[in-house]
């Protein structure tokens, strides 16, 4: 595995259920797998990362198959690029892991393949590691990523902050770099719930160092969602922070609560 040290930046090597660099830093593996390269000095609060309540709340509509044709879209594009021969995969800010799975299932057939998950938030990839052991998870920063320069052949990136810089050091020349996200009218329904005058996302175009655009596409489509439902979504967003109390009992009120999914998907390779 190409792991480098989080505090010197050495190689790591597996040294019976943990990982050790040639400085004698020892990073040890939970019993449900993952390794944790997240060193509290990185850490900007003491359990940084999405909640219980959050990651719950995420596993529990994404089970349900909402989020379904976005895992499908994303999984067939790296097929479509990604060579027949082994290659190696990084899932940046993978959560508890259903989009990494998405990915892991259709490459899979590969001669090698090796799937990455990261995601600073401990709870998550304890969860991720439990439920899916054929790929490797570890708790990291997305801003110092812990693989050796040119490791990876591909890195999906779904909403998650990452440094250009980074992402161009650990993608080999060649590969290819996945974006994910929203577009104008994503979940526009739960914001006129929230905000007095619901606004579309804006239309920035990501512009990265290293890296020229392939294509872009679109992916939408309506759900239609009951108030388990609507509030689980409403729980997994930025947006949840914002909803007063009233808010989410009309939510867990609804029998047919309609929103708008839209996705922006960008494939780069790197140059």
């Amino acid at each position: 595995m190409p792991y480098l040290c989080p505090l010197c930046q050495q190689p790591l090597a597996p040294v019976e259920r943990s990982w050790r660099c040639s400085n004698q830093h020892q990073f040890d593996c939970a019993k449900e797998g993952y390794v944790n390269l997240l060193p509290v000095q990185h850490k900007h609060s003491r359990q940084p990362g999405d909640s219980v309540e959050m990651m719950q709340a995420r596993r529990q509509f994404l089970d349900a198959g909402h989020y379904q044709p976005l895992q499908q879209r994303v999984a067939q594009l790296l097929d479509s690029v990604l060579p027949q021969t082994s290659i190696s995969l990084l899932d940046i800010g993978c959560g508890e892991g259903y989009y990494t799975d998405g990915v892991s299932q259709r490459l899979s057939p590969r001669a090698e393949t090796r799937i990455y998950g990261l995601d600073v938030a401990k709870v998550a990839i304890r969860y991720a590691a439990k439920r899916y052991p054929q790929i490797a998870f570890c708790v990291a920063s997305s801003h110092r990523l812990p693989f050796a320069d040119g490791a990876m052949d591909a890195v999906l990136r779904i909403y998650a902050p990452c440094k250009a810089a980074e992402l161009a050091r650990v993608i080999r020349p060649g590969g290819y770099l996945l974006t994910v996200a929203p577009g104008p009218r994503h979940l526009l329904q739960f914001k006129a719930l929230i905000y007095q005058q619901a606004k579309l996302h804006g239309e920035s175009e990501e512009q990265l160092a290293e890296f020229s655009r392939v294509e872009q596409s679109s992916l939408a489509y309506p759900m239609t969602l009951n108030g388990q439902q609507a509030t689980a979504l409403l729980q997994m967003t930025p947006f949840a922070w914002r909803a007063r109390e009233e808010v989410w009992r009309q939510l867990a009120a609804e029998t047919d609560f309609v929103c708008e999914t839209d996705f922006v998907l960008t494939l780069w390779q790197r140059n």
